[in-house]
């Protein structure tokens, strides 16, 4: 992904998949916050450290710029549908698996 793409995220569209998101690969463990100006979808986000462990959710409403900060630093960010992450019982300590041709390495 280039810095356009990741600056880019998924601004504009008008609707997403439900199995769909974006994963934010970061070089190195940041504590980047992410706004929702151009985005037309409720979104949720995930700030993932690099053992894959989530270390917290939050959701995100369209259009605004309320900046969306971590309280630590992480390495990935995956943003989904509202919701999803509680739709599927996923949260604060649960781990996930951040695919090797993802990790950016």
């Amino acid at each position: 992904m280039t810095a356009e793409q990741r600056s880019r995220g998924l601004m504009f569209r008008e609707a997403m998949p439900e199995e769909s998101g974006m994963l934010f690969v970061f070089g190195r463990e940041t504590k980047t916050g992410f706004w929702m100006k151009d985005t037309k979808i409720p979104l949720s986000i995930a700030f993932i450290a690099s053992d894959g462990l989530i270390l917290e959710t939050q959701d995100m409403e369209p259009l605004s710029e309320e900046l969306h900060t971590p309280a630590r630093a992480y390495r990935y960010a995956l943003e989904v549908n509202q919701g999803w992450f509680e739709r599927h019982g996923l949260g604060a300590g649960d781990r996930v698996e951040i695919p090797a041709d993802a990790k950016g390495e």
